[in-house]
């Protein structure tokens, strides 16, 4: 897993390549200042931390089966069933990041 430092460097690199970026202010085009690269820097690389230390949680939830096939699984094949055939499977798919 990247650190944040990593993912700064890795920011910076995508940012320095996009450029020049532009903000719109009262209707007005400008390109982005000294600030606002920093700032869009910053914004990406935590972005990018985010995604790297929780990213797992929404990818399961999109994997996850509604609560009713869920539940019908459950009544139809018990609990251990559904514990090994549908959510280990998608634990497995999307694993939660090691603590460093």
């Amino acid at each position: 897993m990247a650190t944040l430092e990593e993912l700064t460097t890795e920011a910076t690199t995508e940012i320095e390549a996009a450029k020049p970026l532009y903000k719109q202010v009262n209707n007005e085009r400008l390109e982005f200042t000294e600030d606002d690269y920093a700032q869009a820097i910053t914004d990406l690389a935590n972005f990018k931390w985010q995604e790297q230390e929780f990213g797992y949680v929404q990818a399961r939830q999109e994997a996850y089966p509604s609560y009713g096939e869920q539940l019908d699984y459950i009544y139809h094949n018990g609990l251990e069933a559904w514990k090994t055939d549908i959510i280990q499977p998608i634990k497995e798919a999307h694993p939660k990041p090691e603590s460093p």
